[in-house]
């Protein structure tokens, strides 16, 4: 309900406090500085998926997690084009908190990551050897050792339509014990401690498959696979991996 305008000693209306009230700009909500440099680095993930080849226009996307706060690429706009302020925002239940564009339509599968892992960026493409590989086999064929950096065997969770909980529910089956898996008649999903992890993991994944394809497709010669066992052993060496800190 409006507030009755006061009116003065002589019977005038308070114009004055009307104007102030007319300029006084409108509230905007607070986005802390953490969740600012988390969307610029999620903007440019976004960006390099588009230049690796690894998303087409707009039909991948990514997100990023700080505190129960979800950072997400919004639904149909082209990653050349977000700026600062178009950061998007949800909480764990996918209510929007941030922002004004709608968020990614693949939010369900996003958020099912977080809530059940410990996950603190996803990153989901189309990129077009993992997903001729979804549609030919019901797991990539342990073609590399760089299978071991995501958990094991890469599954292809069973195709359901895009945006939906049945896809969700796929995907997370198919994530049991990984880091990322094959989506089947659409693509990949890789998870991670950070936005650069994330994108790693998808970007091997690519090529794994790109590798499985190319060597599969020789006439009359059949690719040479890893076992289990000699996988195990890779998963144990690349726990000491890397610079020690």
């Amino acid at each position: 309900m409006a507030e009755p305008r006061r009116s003065t000693a002589d019977g005038r209306q308070d114009t004055q406090r009307d104007a102030r009230t007319a300029s006084r700009p409108e509230a905007r909500p607070v986005v802390p500085q953490d969740a600012a440099g988390l969307w610029a680095d999620l903007v440019e993930t976004a960006r390099r998926s588009v230049t690796d080849g690894l998303v087409v226009g707009t039909s991948g996307n990514v997100s990023a997690r700080t505190g129960d706060l979800v950072l997400v690429t919004p639904s149909g706009v082209p990653y050349d084009r977000l700026t600062p302020a178009d950061i998007t925002g949800v909480d764990l239940t996918g209510r929007q908190v941030l922002g004004t564009l709608v968020p990614t339509s693949e939010l369900p599968m996003h958020l099912a990551v977080y809530r059940t892992t410990d996950a603190r960026a996803v990153v989901h493409t189309h990129a077009v050897h993992a997903t001729a590989v979804s549609v030919l086999v019901p797991e990539l064929p342990l073609v590399h050792y760089m299978a071991a950096a995501l958990g094991g065997p890469v599954r292809v969770a069973p195709y359901a339509a895009y945006g939906t909980d049945e896809l969700a529910e796929h995907m997370l089956r198919a994530l049991a014990g990984r880091s990322g898996c094959l989506l089947q008649n659409h693509g990949t999903i890789t998870y991670g401690a950070t936005l650069g992890q994330a994108y790693d993991r998808t970007a091997q994944l690519e090529w794994m498959c790109r590798l499985w394809l190319t060597a599969s497709s020789l006439p009359g010669l059949t690719p040479s696979l890893l076992t289990e066992a000699q996988l195990a052993e890779v998963g144990e060496r690349l726990k000491g991996y890397g610079q020690r800190r």
